[in-house]
């Protein structure tokens, strides 16, 4: 599965961003779907994570209620609605899909290239 992020950029705190991921190879409706995120000097975090269907979603603790993941399997998207944004969400945002639904990195097996999301204050 090869993924293409898109949709990062420079947003003040308070604004909305929505990340794209775009996958194309094998099938991707067989695959659960996460969004991690890694700033300078930190180390990589679960953001979100979706399974298969889309029907189970779950959220890191510091996005909860703010942050929305959905996909749509008839065009192969997974995507990440940002709401509310502070400048701690500032990092690189990378999409990945696996074949379990999980928040840890090691359990999926392909990765996008990343966007960089930066939040001004």
């Amino acid at each position: 599965v090869q993924l293409q992020a898109s949709g990062g950029g420079l947003v003040q705190a308070g604004g909305s961003l929505r990340l794209s991921c775009a996958a194309s190879g094998r099938t991707f409706s067989n695959y659960a779907a996460g969004w991690f995120r890694q700033a300078p000097g930190k180390e990589r975090e679960f953001v979100a994570a979706v399974g298969w269907s889309g029907g189970i979603t779950g959220y890191a603790e510091s996005v909860k209620g703010r942050f929305t993941i959905s996909r749509d399997n008839a065009k192969n998207t997974v995507y990440l609605q940002m709401n509310s944004l502070k400048p701690e969400d500032t990092a690189i945002y990378y999409c990945a899909v696996g074949g379990s639904y999980s928040p840890r990195p090691q359990d999926y097996n392909y990765w996008g290239q990343g966007t960089q999301v930066t939040v001004s204050s």
